[in-house]
């Protein structure tokens, strides 16, 4: 079984890095990604907060972006308290680590992303994840300090740690990775551009965010992301000769 990573986006703050690796640490888990963090990093004050989790820190990768940092994994949440425009499943912590077990049972890899501490999640990255985390807070103050979501999702996977989960069957084929996934997002948006779908100008943006938003809503088989390639090569093709 492989533990999910928990990828910390943006951190701001070296002590609170520190921190989440000593929450990590406390229900069993060491791997740890961090996107861009404003600090620079190796980041002394991390160590010195992380009060014997150190390992953590040590094992950590550095990735330049979201995109990078999740692209080997299977499956991927997004941590949120904020309501959003993106259509996607929304789950508890509990149910989170629930499906996380069962995807991880099965040899997927799972990731997890917490945002900047001061503005959470941007939906640029929130639209690379298959589905959202969030948890029922006081609607008039939903703040948590990342070390607090952190330690929520840790909590939630070492306390299922002795239940059997549901295992996902997957006809004998496996989940696409999120890189899989944007080369299939990268090859539709190609098509759409040569067949000037993107207009106006002005929301073209939008709207590719909204179609990436979807593929990675979808939870895709590698044999499902293979088959859209190759209706959207037959299709060109097509095109290409005069449909004969």
């Amino acid at each position: 079984m492989i533990p999910p990573v928990f990828v910390l986006v943006r951190p701001q703050m070296g002590e609170n890095v520190g921190a989440a690796a000593r929450a990590m640490l406390n229900f069993g888990l060491d791997r740890m990604r961090i996107v861009d963090p404003r600090d620079g990093w190796p980041n002394p004050k991390s160590v010195a907060m992380a009060s014997g989790a150190g390992r953590v820190l040590d094992q950590a990768g550095l990735f330049p972006d979201v995109a990078t940092s999740i692209a080997d994994c299977d499956f991927v949440f997004a941590t949120t308290a904020r309501g959003r425009e993106l259509v996607k499943l929304v789950v508890t912590p509990e149910r989170a680590m629930e499906m996380t077990r069962a995807m991880a049972a099965e040899g997927k890899r799972v990731g997890v992303l917490f945002g900047p501490e001061r503005a959470g999640l941007e939906n640029d990255d929130i639209v690379q994840a298959n589905a959202i985390v969030t948890v029922d807070v006081n609607p008039e103050f939903p703040s948590l300090n990342l070390a607090q979501c952190v330690l929520l999702l840790g909590y939630e996977w070492r306390r299922q740690g002795g239940v059997t989960p549901e295992m996902m069957e997957l006809a004998r084929t496996e989940f696409a990775s999120r890189l899989e996934v944007d080369k299939l997002a990268d090859h539709f948006e190609e098509r759409l551009e040569a067949a000037s779908f993107f207009f106006p100008p002005t929301k073209a943006e939008g709207m590719k965010a909204n179609l990436r938003n979807m593929w990675a809503r979808l939870g895709l088989t590698r044999a499902e992301v293979q088959t859209f390639h190759g209706m959207l090569r037959q299709i060109a093709w097509k095109l290409k000769n005069g449909g004969e």
